[in-house]
């Protein structure tokens, strides 16, 4: 196995990050993973592109269905997460290859098979990223990617806005103190404030998924919703905040300003009475054409 560079993570925030997905690996990415194999079908001595391969809960059994005859480019722009794959994987699977590197910017092609899981919503632009991966198969390649189902995770992105509404916005630090009174946002604010972080406006029900996949030029697309469901603890409940896109709504945030969101948002988890969320997931398979 090997890397493409050894670019660190940009900021301690990360490995707490990379050590939140790796702790919903049980109660959901290998579940999830096993989904969106049943369906993308690695065959022996295929070779796979898994986008966003997080800490290999989907790259490690599709390495291990390929077999030594095959190969798994595992890319995954975060260091930690994939020394977490490496970590998992061993010295068993020379086929399967790490790379820390960006997704958006992979140039091999040719791939039998190209995945992605509940990943392309990381792209800064997510038509031009998904395009980028449907070229990386070769004609007549599979192209498989799983996204956030509309409704997943509710009601936790509402709560944990309202939880975060008082503390620093995303990405920036608290407001000034100001006697005047604040400006009422813009509709259209308020509108794609309102949007869910972790999910695909645009593909977010099966019809949609294989709409656009098709409209990206892939052909034989069919797409379906695959049901499950997450219980809840506080400490998962935490998990999916900062594994999951939710950590978008809190990015920027110092410690103590997300020490006092946790707290709000367990306690208003605790007031809704919520046991567990939603977790279906949309998988599209298609092909590129010959």
């Amino acid at each position: 196995m090997g890397d493409t560079t050894t670019v660190p993570d940009s900021a301690g925030e990360f490995t707490e990050s990379a050590a939140s997905v790796a702790g919903l690996d049980e109660v959901l990415w290998d579940t999830i993973s096993t989904a969106v194999l049943l369906r993308s079908h690695p065959q022996f001595d295929e070779r796979v592109l898994d986008a966003y391969a997080r800490d290999g809960a989907s790259a490690l059994p599709t390495a291990e269905l390929v077999g030594v005859g095959g190969l798994v480019d595992a890319v995954e722009p975060m260091a930690s997460l994939v020394e977490l794959a490496r970590e998992r994987a061993g010295e068993r699977m020379p086929q399967l290859q790490l790379h820390v590197a960006d997704p958006a910017e992979w140039e091999p092609d040719g791939y039998d098979l190209v995945q992605c899981v509940l990943g392309i919503g990381a792209f800064d632009d997510v038509t031009a990223g998904t395009r980028h991966l449907v070229e990386r198969a070769r004609p007549g390649g599979r192209i498989v990617i799983a996204v956030w189902a509309r409704d997943s995770l509710d009601p936790l992105p509402g709560l944990l806005a309202a939880a975060a509404g008082g503390s620093a916005t995303a990405g920036g630090s608290a407001a000034a103190e100001s006697d005047e009174e604040p400006e009422e946002p813009a509709d259209e604010e308020s509108d794609a404030a309102a949007e869910p972080p972790h999910t695909v406006v645009a593909a977010d029900t099966a019809g949609s998924l294989a709409h656009w996949l098709t409209e990206l030029g892939l052909v034989e697309v069919r797409a379906e919703a695959v049901q499950r469901h997450v219980d809840l603890t506080p400490e998962v409940a935490w998990l999916l905040v900062q594994g999951t896109g939710l950590h978008g709504l809190v990015d920027g945030l110092d410690e103590s300003e997300l020490d006092a969101v946790r707290e709000r948002y367990l306690a208003a988890i605790a007031d809704a009475d919520v046991h567990a969320v939603d977790a279906t997931t949309i998988i599209a398979v298609g092909r590129r054409p010959d």
